[in-house]
């Protein structure tokens, strides 16, 4: 089995396929929507109808509109401009982490990469990858050509989660590195500092690149299902620490709801996307339910 075809199952590539990818992502502002442009020219494509407003341009009435509904709507138009994209990919040792899924939280953002990657390929949208740990480890340069997506997952599988958690460091050295303003798709766990995390995603944002942060824990650090005593082990540092179970729970959650809201507030605040997921998820559910959300927000 090919690294594409064990990380991008046939029945995950059905329902991605299914999708009309043109207007799908007009429409929910996934890809093309990220990229859109307030100039009209060459290249266009019809996107909508509004209602008109004064100040509006007469030329853009669709008077076939107006005639069966007395009401003045004006087209909306969208640039449709390629888009770079790049994933990145944390390869910290917790990213290796799972209590009871299939797939460890690595695993698991691998199938997410492939499942965006494809979907930036079949627009022809070119799409890299960089892998951080300790320090940065690979880059794919942006390729739009269909074999990319087996680079992509080739590399990938070749990765293993054994570094340390220094992503606000090599955030930032990866946006050195890059020339043109593009889609930055970070997968982590994000269990580092947040205030340099946050720091470096403003630093990414004041560059002009998208940002989409996709918050990958597993589904035991989400829903916490201990009982008794739990040893537990810090995987970067060895550190271990026992503790009861049932006189944490109600604390850690409420601290893992801070942190995730504080991430949120966040990107929201620097015009940047938070989505928080689990392994649970299955991935491609959550890559579309990520698409409704662009749609909601646009």
């Amino acid at each position: 089995m090919s690294s594409a075809e064990q990380y991008l199952r046939p029945e995950v590539i059905r329902n991605i396929a299914r999708l009309d990818l043109r207007a799908r992502f007009i429409v929910e502002g996934f890809l093309t929507g990220l990229h859109t442009s307030p100039f009209q020219g060459f290249s266009v494509e019809f996107s909508e109808h509004r209602r008109y407003n004064p100040g509006d341009d007469p030329r853009d009435i669709d008077w076939q509109v107006f005639a069966r509904t007395d009401r003045i709507y004006v087209r909306r138009y969208q640039a449709e401009t390629n888009i770079t994209g790049y994933v990145l990919m944390d390869l910290s040792r917790s990213m290796g982490y799972t209590y009871r899924q299939e797939l460890s939280k690595f695993e698991y953002s691998i199938c997410l990469a492939a499942a965006i990657s494809y979907l930036m390929i079949h627009q022809q949208d070119p799409v890299g990858l960089f892998t951080f740990g300790d320090e940065l480890e690979n880059s794919l340069p942006a390729r739009s050509r269909r074999s990319q997506l087996g680079n992509i997952l080739a590399v990938l599988q070749q990765s293993k989660p054994e570094g340390g958690s220094r992503i606000a460091e090599n955030l930032k050295r990866i946006a050195s590195m890059i020339r043109h303003r593009g889609l930055l798709m970070i997968m982590s766990d994000l269990l580092a500092d947040p205030e340099e995390i946050i720091d470096s995603l403003r630093m990414l944002r004041y560059a002009g690149h998208d940002v989409i942060l996709f918050h990958v824990l597993d589904e035991a650090e989400v829903s916490f299902p201990f009982s008794g005593n739990v040893d537990l082990l810090e995987p970067e540092s060895g550190d271990r620490q026992i503790v009861d179970a049932a006189g944490i729970r109600s604390s850690y959650l409420e601290a893992l709801q801070e942190l995730r809201d504080r991430f949120q507030k966040e990107c929201f605040a620097i015009g940047a996307d938070y989505v928080p997921l689990d392994t649970s998820m299955p991935f491609d559910k959550a890559l579309t339910e990520y698409l409704f959300q662009r749609q909601a927000r646009f």
